[in-house]
């Protein structure tokens, strides 16, 4: 299991390559625009020069690292090679089924899919292949070099071998894997998402402002980070779809997102990705300042 290619340049998709190629790894990543695949290089090494300078990893190391990752705009020049694929691209249920069907087609039989997404079901992906034994879960977390927990979720159909093979990978990447099962949401999200929906019902009830619901949290229950600025950092447009998909699959209305978090992605409010959610980062990457439209 050497070759590992990654599908999407995104946040996940270019932690996810930086993280297998800082372990020894030969990585493709994949994205159908080339500047994206540069600025995905521009952050993994950003990101590697931060390690340096904590003084985790030498300059030898980080050209290492860099070396083991080559980019490609064609997903038929990156599968046929593979051993494992992660699929990382946007949490939208059409495209993840639309790209396994894919891969299925290029990739080696032996290969393995992995899917990093945070809601959507294993066994539905897995449907549009012709190997659903060898489809899995590898939910990793954001920052992916920095966050050690990896949800590692079993399809109906996922074998014991594939099950077993992306557990002791997991740990060779020293993250610490922890075995979940198939339900909508998985483990981390279900508990969070309703917490973040229940923050924004709050500010959206009138019950008290951004800083003061993000500062209750961070000081009466050692969060160490707000439950608004993290929807912030996730995205707001990736916190309605997971709670989407959670509603669609449980049909219980605890799982609804908030009309303010649907207005607010609608109006393109998105959180630091857009420059402004519940806070404004025109200035700042950090929530220091409240959004306007938030000002009492």
């Amino acid at each position: 299991m050497k070759n590992i290619v990654v599908i999407g340049a995104g946040t996940m998709g270019n932690g996810i390559a930086h993280t297998f190629a800082q372990s020894g790894f030969q990585v493709s990543l994949v994205n159908v625009k080339q500047e994206n695949l540069d600025k995905a290089l521009k952050t993994i090494t950003s990101n590697l020069d931060r390690i340096i300078a904590k003084g985790n990893l030498t300059e030898e190391e980080k050209s290492s690292t860099l070396g083991n990752i080559t980019t490609f705009t064609d997903l038929k020049d990156a599968a046929p090679n593979a051993n494992l694929i992660v699929e990382a691209a946007t949490e939208n249920l059409e495209l993840k089924l639309k790209i396994f069907a894919q891969i299925d087609e290029l990739a080696p039989e032996s290969c393995i899919l992995a899917t990093n997404t945070s809601s959507i079901s294993i066994t539905q992906i897995a449907a549009a292949t012709k190997r659903p034994e060898k489809v899995i879960g590898m939910h990793f977390m954001n920052p992916v070099p920095i966050m050690k927990l990896v949800e590692i979720i079993k399809g109906y159909s996922t074998s014991k071998e594939t099950f077993d093979t992306i557990f002791e990978m997991s740990k060779n990447l020293g993250k610490v894997p922890v075995e979940v099962n198939d339900y909508p949401g998985f483990v981390a999200n279900r508990i969070l998402m309703p917490m973040i929906n229940e923050a924004i019902e709050t500010l959206y009830n009138g019950v008290a402002g951004v800083e003061e619901i993000d500062t209750v949290m961070k000081l009466g229950m050692a969060h160490p980070m707000g439950p608004l600025q993290l929807a912030d950092f996730i995205g707001l447009d990736v916190c309605l779809a997971i709670l989407n998909v959670m509603y669609d699959g449980f049909k219980n209305p605890k799982y609804a997102p908030n009309p303010l978090l649907v207005n607010m992605v609608m109006a393109g409010k998105k959180g630091v990705k857009s420059g402004e959610g519940f806070y404004d980062y025109s200035e700042s990457k950090k929530a220091e300042k409240v959004s306007k439209m938030f000002l009492k």
